[in-house]
Order: C-alpha cells, then sequence, then structure tokens
C-alpha cells in the first residue's frame, strides 16, 4: 500500500505542527504538507488541524510509502530521470485507497524528495520525467510551465489523413456532458494547439498511425483535438462514444469485450515517445523503448 499510517506517542499540550517536527521527525515542509491534505489523525481517526493543541495518546499520520513491481527507469542523470510508463497506471494516487502508481516506483527508487515534473494520462502509454531532487524539481516543472520542450506522441486514430493538420481549437470542460473528466472544444475555452503529422495507413482497419505535437498541455488535449476533426484516437473510451460506455470505463464496469466491440481497441492507442529539452546547458532528446504500432491492439 503506498500510504501507511505511522503512529507517535503524544505530547499533550503541544501544538500539533511542532509535535511532527519535533517528534515525529518530519521537516517544516512535510508536516505543512501532511495537515493541509488532511493525513494527520488522532488514535480514533479524527483529523487533527493546523494550530490544535494536542490532548489525544497517539497522534496517526498518513505518510506516502513507494513500493516496486519492478518498473525502472530508462535513463537518468544526478537531478531528473525518465521511466516509460506502461498504459493503465495512474502516475499519482487519487486517494489513500489507491494501491499502486508511478509515483511508488520514483519514490521507491529515488526517495521521499523525487517527484514528477509532469502527468500523463493513465491510459496513456510513455515517458514520464521525474525530478530527484527539490532544485531539479523546481527547474523542471518551471519549464512545463513555460513550455519550454518539445513532446511528441504517436496516436492510431480512426479514418484516413493524408496531409498534416494543424488544430487550433480552444478547449474547456464539457458542462454538458454527464462525465466529470469530459473535455469540449468551446469559443470561450484555453486556446490550444496541436500538430497532427501522418505516418502511416491501414487500408483494412481504415486507420492511420500519426505524431500528434501538442504545443499547449491542456488536459486530455491530443485526444479532444483529434475526436474534433472526426479522427478519434483508437480505444479511446470516453470520447467519440456512448456516455453510458464512457460511464461504465469509469466506474471499471466495462467489460472487456464490449470495450473492444465499442471503442476498437482494449487501451488509448496513445503513446508520448519523445521529449526534448535543456537542463543545466545540455540538450537532451529522449525516445521512449517501448514499442507502438498498429498490431498492439
Amino acid at each position: 500500500m503506498p500510504f501507511v499510517l505511522k503512529k507517535f506517542k503524544s505530547i499533550k499540550g503541544k501544538k500539533i505542527q511542532q509535535f511532527l517536527i519535533d517528534d515525529a521527525g518530519l521537516s517544516l515542509s512535510d508536516s505543512q504538507r501532511y495537515i493541509a491534505k488532511a493525513r494527520v489523525f488522532d488514535e480514533n481517526g479524527n483529523r487533527l488541524q493546523n494550530g490544535v493543541k494536542l490532548k489525544c495518546e497517539y497522534v496517526q499520520v498518513a505518510m506516502f510509502e513507494g513500493i516496486t513491481k519492478g518498473l525502472k527507469p530508462i535513463f537518468q542523470t544526478k537531478d531528473f530521470a525518465f521511466f516509460d510508463k506502461p498504459t493503465g497506471i495512474m502516475v499519482h494516487p487519487t486517494s489513500r485507497n489507491t494501491k499502486y502508481t508511478l509515483l511508488d516506483e520514483i519514490r521507491y527508487h529515488f526517495g521521499k524528495n523525487a517527484n514528477l515534473a509532469h502527468r500523463i494520462d493513465q491510459e496513456t502509454s510513455g515517458l514520464v520525467l521525474v525530478t530527484k531532487n527539490r532544485y531539479s524539481d523546481m527547474i523542471l516543472k518551471n519549464m512545463f510551465e513555460e513550455k519550454l520542450y518539445k513532446k511528441k506522441y504517436l496516436a492510431v486514430v480512426e479514418g484516413k489523413i493524408t496531409k498534416p493538420i494543424d488544430i487550433d481549437s480552444s478547449i474547456k470542460k464539457d458542462t454538458n456532458s454527464l462525465i466529470g473528466v469530459k473535455m469540449c472544444v468551446c469559443d470561450d475555452g484555453k486556446k490550444s494547439f496541436t500538430t497532427v503529422n501522418p505516418i502511416s495507413y491501414d487500408a483494412i482497419l481504415n486507420q492511420t498511425l500519426v505524431e500528434a505535437i501538442p504545443l499547449t498541455g491542456r488536459q486530455h488535449q491530443i485526444r479532444v483535438h483529434l475526436n474534433s476533426i472526426r479522427h478519434r484516437i483508437v480505444g479511446d473510451p470516453i470520447y467519440g462514444v456512448d456516455e453510458n460506455i464512457a460511464d461504465k470505463y469509469l466506474l471499471k464496469k466495462l467489460d472487456s469485450k464490449i470495450r473492444l466491440e465499442k471503442t476498437g481497441a482494449n487501451r488509448l492507442m496513445l503513446h508520448a515517445y519523445y521529449l526534448e529539452f535543456e537542463y543545466e546547458k545540455y540538450n537532451y532528446k529522449i525516445y521512449s523503448k517501448l514499442k507502438f504500432d498498429m498490431i498492439e491492439q
């Protein structure tokens, strides 16, 4: 389990944050973070908030401890590393009950100060850049915020694409959808731009393997943009399918046979295969090692 409940003998009358620093051995930033994220409790499971003086017998802290399932970085330096994430693995836990994510591997290999520099969808496979310390975390997260990188994806889409396409359509949350995570193209959304380059076409399947280059970083951007031009990504369980199917998928109630029939594949055919950026005067060009092609369906 990624979250482990650590138990400490309370010192009554002491403020909770000072107790976490002095007696539980946490740093100032970690103690603030655990309190803010509601991960500090008394022996009865009642949340302890900042500023409270301890009256309980014990203090319990839900701490994240990474586990491994054998996934290893494909490249690393003293400050950062790359993982080639398989499809189906979340990058970050969504609750204390999440059993395993990429963050488990990151903390297992590099310790508690290691973190994600960016995120990709659970069903998207491919490159994820991780930071090993607070210095690189600050630099590389800022790099993503300022778009100081080149990122490329491979996708298998429905239909035939014969020439490059630039998609310049704003994106926002789809308020007309029953699916909470669904996005849509809309004039009053955030500016979004994706370039799509065709690579090969399979006439039998009527599918095209494309390279997709997002110049902005909106949620589900490539999926939304391709679906908006009627070239939905094969295997997408949310876009271009009936919302009942999408709802069953999100509730983990979608049978694999039905998914294959309704979406065209048992996985989202989207793969982050290339990332280029500069760090401390060196230029890095990283390619994914995972195989991704039209037979993977």
